[in-house]
């Protein structure tokens, strides 16, 4: 299977890097809500998604869990990237949310193109800089901007144009990284002005046009 046309940026490797990445690296399948990492392993291998999604999440020492980031199709894992480049373990864990079919690239194929392949370098180094920009941005959101503009921006990005939501409390306050109480609060408050109506695991969006309003804010 030759994979690597799901990452373009790795169109331009040499042939025989091209053919060592196919012959070496393994394909690997996991079904949903696999924990395929967490805190205290190391990694051997560089994930690349090429279907699904994995959620990559932290839990706080008092319990609170924060969506860092989602890995899909045609992404690699930065942890991973991260954990390999300084040989530390994990400080998150990484939960496949669909079934997921991914590239593993064997710890020592990756130093290996890592030191001889320019192409393969500024790969890794671009993908790791892209993502890094991204976690900036969110620790700017959890710090500097208004919960209710956050709530409202996350609801319109989860429905993704659909009228429902399937998510729970609890899981939207970990997309959000804040406690379950102030999304509860916040929601119930979104339910007063008719914005939208909650059920036990269910939200419906009555309301897109408020709710952009204040996602623009």
């Amino acid at each position: 299977m030759d994979w690597l046309s799901k990452f373009p940026a790795l169109s331009h490797l040499s042939v025989a890097d091209h053919d060592l990445l196919l012959r070496e690296s393994k394909i690997i399948k996991a079904p949903a809500d696999t924990v395929i990492f967490g805190p205290g392993q190391k990694p051997d291998n560089l994930l690349m998604v090429l279907n699904g999604t994995v959620r990559v999440q932290h839990l706080s020492e008092k319990g609170r869990e924060i969506v860092l980031y989602r890995v899909k199709g045609g992404q690699s894992c930065v942890l991973t990237t991260s954990c390999l480049l300084a040989h530390e373990e994990y400080s998150a864990s990484g939960v496949t949310e669909t079934e997921v079919e991914a590239v593993a690239i064997p710890r020592k194929l990756f130093d290996r193109l890592l030191e001889q392949s320019s192409e393969f370098r500024q790969f890794v180094f671009h993908a790791y800089s892209r993502r890094i920009s991204d976690l900036f941005l969110m620790v700017e959101e959890v710090a500097f901007q208004r919960m209710d503009v956050r709530v409202a921006q996350k609801l319109l990005e989860l429905a993704g144009g659909e009228p429902d939501i399937d998510i729970t409390h609890q899981q939207l306050s970990a997309e959000l990284g804040t406690a379950r109480e102030v999304i509860s609060r916040q929601l119930a408050e979104f339910q007063r002005r008719e914005w939208i109506r909650q059920t036990r695991g269910h939200i419906s969006l009555l309301d897109n046009a408020a709710l952009h309003r204040l996602a623009h804010q």
